[in-house]
């Protein structure tokens, strides 16, 4: 299958200790720097609170540091807290063979892993699946997978509600089918099966109004309260319902959809597993973000987490991964931050791999000035070094910071 990435699409055991070192100069003279370095702890003591939900975000894809480091989180998270569901930012339907994977060991890993975003096939991705199917293998108490995202949606999904549907209402298969098999993908690359609706068909209305029939049909259909039968086929014919949807807006209305949807889905995805999650995405995704900008390309949106963080409250724990410069998977150079990106004050204390809770008391004036004004940080990489982020202060986005100094680019896959 033809690579293709997220943007492609949507822009046109125990954690080992840490050595935080000493604060350099710098910390002893700004009171921002100083603040940081007297707050810095080791990664190993991230908490999360009452969180029923963490956003488990990165700065950017395809970096092996920042990778790894929020595998040792979700070892963390699983282990000492209970956390039980992975909500990961990729396609629903793959997501559920890869579940099927993690929980029985059933299937081929590196070729699932071949289906999904360019970026995310990668050895460090592989050590995540690698370490959910070891842990389940041993334990009682499964944690389960999920993908957040619609914009691959699959064959797969289309025969489950088909399937379904001649199981428990064949009196509607005949309807069923007059709208969901002319909207079936006809191909398994989905990549190219996205360029074809996205680009090249001018009238996506009767799609739209298909998959929306589809939708329909299955959610109306009776069921008993608590059918997870239901409750699964009802997803896969959401997930279609999007698809069509959102690859028919204009790209600026596109942003905001998947967004909101992504929301949905975890809260879903939380509701379905009666279990605490870990959302897995980049920070523009998972920050508490409800007037995001990107500078380069110039978009707006209300992030996923800022859903989130209305419906939960601070039961929705926002930590992002952040850091200075190095590489990420292209490869692309990432320049050090500007002074005025907030990962600047973090790298000036020449600490490296340490957390920072943003809630940590007393607090000078000078920090609650830079902790409550808009912030700005990294933007898309692919856009350039000056592509940024901004909107909302610090202190919306984030609760915790993990701050790394250097990052490498991760290790695709080979086929």
């Amino acid at each position: 299958m033809e690579p293709i990435s997220r943007r492609t699409l949507l822009a046109g055991s125990a954690l080992a200790a840490v050595s935080l070192g000493s604060p350099t100069a710098t910390a002893t003279g700004d009171p921002i720097t100083r603040w940081i370095a007297q707050n810095a702890k080791p990664i190993t003591e991230l908490k999360p609170g009452n969180a029923q939900i963490v956003g488990l975000g990165e700065a950017v894809h395809g970096t092996a540091e920042i990778t790894r480091l929020k595998l040792r989180v979700v070892r963390n998270l699983v282990e000492q807290h209970g956390f039980r569901a992975i909500a990961f930012e990729d396609d629903w339907s793959l997501g559920t063979q890869l579940n099927d994977y993690i929980v029985t060991g059933r299937g081929d890993l590196h070729a699932l892993m071949r289906g999904l975003s360019s970026e995310a096939r990668t050895h460090e991705i592989a050590e995540l699946f690698e370490y959910l199917r070891a842990y389940n293998a041993t334990h009682r108490d499964k944690v389960r997978f999920a993908g957040t995202e619609y914009f691959s949606t699959r064959r797969l999904s289309y025969d489950a509600v088909a399937e379904y549907v001649a199981r428990r209402a064949p009196h509607r298969l005949a309807e069923l089918h007059r709208n969901l098999d002319p909207i079936r993908p006809t191909t398994d690359d989905m990549g190219a099966y996205v360029r074809w609706y996205w680009q090249e068909v001018k009238d996506k209305a009767p799609y739209v109004a298909k998959a929306r029939a589809v939708y329909s049909l299955v959610r109306d259909l009776p069921h008993r309260p608590n059918d997870r039968d239901y409750a699964i086929t009802e997803h896969h014919a959401r997930q279609i319902r999007s698809f069509y949807t959102a690859f028919s807006l204009p790209d600026d209305q596109n942003w905001a959809y998947r967004d909101a949807r992504a929301a949905e889905n975890v809260r879903w995805w939380h509701s379905f597993t009666r279990n605490k999650v870990i959302y897995w995405a980049a920070s523009a995704h998972t920050a508490n973000a409800p007037h995001l900008r990107a500078s380069e390309p110039p978009i707006g949106f209300r992030s996923a987490g800022s859903y989130l963080r209305t419906w939960y409250g601070n039961r929705y724990r926002s930590i992002t991964c952040t850091f200075d410069h190095g590489t990420t998977l292209g490869p692309i150079t990432m320049p050090p931050a500007p002074t005025d990106w907030f990962e600047h004050q973090l790298t000036a204390t020449g600490l490296d791999n340490f957390l920072l809770d943003l809630h940590t008391h007393p607090q000078p004036p000078a920090v609650r000035t830079w902790l409550h004004q808009t912030a700005k940080t990294r933007g898309l990489p692919e856009a350039g070094p000056t592509s940024c982020l901004t909107g909302d202060p610090l202190s919306a986005w984030f609760d915790t910071i993990l701050h790394t100094q250097t990052v490498t680019p991760t290790h695709p896959l080979t086929n």
